[in-house]
């Protein structure tokens, strides 16, 4: 039978229908499959991105020196920017700073403590007393005594029950480690091994202990035609026999202790690394700070001399001293070095600390690898 030419002309229309149709077919289910892939792949970036944000956050520790101006004190501050930031945060003691680190941070489960918060401003036993002029004066925080191992007993407490924890005690307590006088160094050694001991009890690793010695260094001399510093030596010697002491009685606790670049000998890096290596033992080290440097060179230079010797606690700090501080320069610093320990969001450039901290830890975890 021959077709006619309308039959042929349906049957060919027909073909090609059906061919539009499995070509249309095929290219929707193509974009369809684009686009669901496409969208798989962001959902995967996006859950890399949270991820990798969780996995460093958990590196970041809030820092109780930074916020210190909402701590309860023994005096009460007349400072009209004191009581501003009380009145917008509440007023807090050291007990309350899990939970506030908890509420404030979010993601942040780690802290650094400042030994000058410690203790209960209304028990005078927690506190060394001195007697001067027929007068008792209340100094630091004593965590030997009964009722300050009840006070540590409760900060501990506390800081199960927040799933927040202390990873580092910034310690202004122990003093003269570097003194040439030996009962001031002695003393200065017994008064951070009681405070090792408190580190232990509430699960510190590692604690801050300053060098002391000169607040400003002594200078080298020309002797026989040659520059030469004799007069550092003795400090240098004595630092190192009380960190190796320290290191010792620490390696018992469980608890490192580490230099910061702060006053006395330690504000030279050099001076911290001979300190370090001469010690020699692995809970002995560095804890760098981003800004506290005599001049705008440290900034970056003394962070890559000291953060090869950390892997404990380093200090992120924006300061009003440096306001210009690049902290995304500071940051790589510590990614070139593979430094994977603690990050304190030590924030001291004036305004409303909470916000400063909150945008510090911003620009950190930007760069931080």
């Amino acid at each position: 039978m021959i077709e006619t030419g309308t039959e042929f002309e349906s049957q060919a229309g027909d073909l090609v229908r059906r061919d539009f149709l499995k070509t249309a077919g095929a290219g929707l289910i193509s974009s369809v499959a684009l686009i669901s892939a496409l969208s798989s792949n962001l959902e995967g970036q996006e859950a890399r991105a949270a991820g990798s944000r969780d996995r460093l956050i958990k590196r970041i520790a809030s820092n109780s020196y930074a916020v210190n101006q909402l701590f309860k004190r023994r005096s009460r501050s007349t400072r009209q920017t004191t009581s501003e930031l009380k009145a917008k945060y509440g007023e807090i003691t050291m007990l309350d700073f899990p939970q506030f680190t908890k509420d404030t941070y979010a993601g942040v489960t780690a802290m650094d403590l400042w030994s000058s918060l410690f203790g209960d401003v209304q028990d005078d036993s927690q506190f060394v007393s001195q007697e001067a002029g027929g007068r008792i004066r209340l100094l630091g925080f004593d965590p030997s005594t009964p009722s300050s191992k009840r006070y540590l007993d409760r900060l501990a407490a506390n800081m199960a029950s927040t799933g927040v924890t202390a990873k580092h005690v910034s310690n202004n307590v122990p003093r003269n480690l570097a003194d040439l006088d030996e009962t001031k160094r002695q003393e200065g050694i017994r008064v951070a091994k009681i405070w090792l001991d408190a580190c232990q009890q509430i699960g510190v690793a590692s604690m801050r202990v300053n060098t002391g010695g000169p607040s400003i260094l002594p200078p080298s001399e020309i002797k026989g035609g040659y520059p030469q510093n004799t007069d550092i030596v003795p400090y240098l010697k004595s630092a190192i026999e009380s960190f190796k002491v320290l290191a010792g009685y620490g390696e018992k606790r469980g608890v490192k202790v580490t230099i910061e670049n702060h006053w006395g000998l330690a504000a030279e890096p050099m001076n911290v690394r001979i300190i370090l290596n001469e010690v020699n033992s692995p809970y002995c080290e560095a804890s760098p700070d981003f800004c506290n440097w005599e001049h705008e060179y440290m900034l970056y230079h003394g962070l890559e001399a000291l953060i090869p010797y950390a892997s404990s606690m380093v200090h992120a700090k924006r300061w009003s001293r440096y306001p210009e501080v690049d902290i995304a320069r500071c940051v790589r610093v510590l990614n070139k070095a593979n430094y994977s320990g603690y990050i304190s969001l030590e924030y001291e450039a004036g305004g409303d600390p909470v916000e400063g901290t909150l945008q510090l830890m911003k620009d950190v975890l930007a760069v931080l690898v």
